[in-house]
């Protein structure tokens, strides 16, 4: 009689269709995850990563979602339900960096949309993945990991005080998250990225970011997305079992 193999575990992650959040899920695809990825704009480059993810052995449910969109939120943890029937992990990584610019020049709508996507939707689902995995509701326990940046802390002065406002919010989520939920079964940590070579840049109106500011890096080089989703994977992982309430660095030194 052979023995039925153990269930993959199954990861949500938001924002998945490029840069880290797709890193995040090609990584988890190859360590034995299935996942749900919610994308924003790129439905091309989301079918790639679904694909490549597949190819990798992981089943796959790629949903075309804005994370501050409650309604849309419900309809993703929905659908995940239907295909998988479990959640086991969560990674907040949907996030917009709004247009640059100082504070006297950035009107309420740029903070209310940054903080809109930012926190409420790392809150919002956060919400429906501890309902499904909490032991108080019945789950089995699981992983929470935010993607944060370690513009929390350097303050993004003269270019995205809003961003590292909302992301200065996502840090104190997890610390109180992390011991509201650690009798329940449930991690919570956040990797806060420092200058990484994503598109991030780019869309910003800032293509020659990362190589301008690497000098001020002590590795004196931009991060790849790869090397953040190492961060995560191992965050997720039962390697990080007595971890949680960590906010850790992905910055190369700065």
């Amino acid at each position: 009689m052979t023995d039925t193999p153990a269930p993959r575990p199954v990861l949500l992650v938001t924002g998945g269709g490029r840069g880290i959040g797709a890193a995040v899920v090609l990584l988890a695809a190859a360590r034995g995850y299935d996942l749900g990825f919610t994308y924003r704009g790129d439905a091309a480059r989301a079918a790639a990563t679904a694909a490549a993810a597949e190819a990798a052995g992981a089943g796959v449910l790629a949903m075309r979602a804005d994370a501050g969109d409650a309604a849309a939120r419900e309809a993703c943890f929905a659908a995940l339900d239907a295909r998988f029937g479990r959640l086991d992990a969560l990674v907040n990584n949907a996030g917009i960096t709004g247009p640059t610019g100082r504070l006297d020049e950035t009107a309420d709508a740029v903070w209310e949309e940054v903080l809109r996507v930012n926190v409420l939707g790392t809150v919002g689902c956060t919400r429906a993945a501890v309902r499904r995995m909490s032991t108080r509701h019945g789950g089995r326990g699981g992983a929470i990991v935010n993607v944060s940046s370690r513009a929390s802390e350097i303050g993004g002065g003269g270019e995205w005080v809003h961003y590292a406002a909302s992301k200065g919010a996502v840090d104190t989520l997890t610390i109180g998250l992390s011991r509201e939920l650690a009798t329940e079964g449930i991690r919570v940590n956040a990797v806060n990225p420092g200058l990484i070579d994503t598109e991030l840049h780019a869309a910003a109106g800032l293509p020659g970011r990362v190589a301008r500011l690497s000098a001020g890096v002590p590795m004196q080089r931009g991060g790849s997305a790869e090397e953040v989703a190492e961060a995560v994977l191992w965050l997720l992982s039962d390697a990080a079992s007595y971890v949680t309430g960590a906010l850790l660095p992905v910055g190369g030194g700065r």
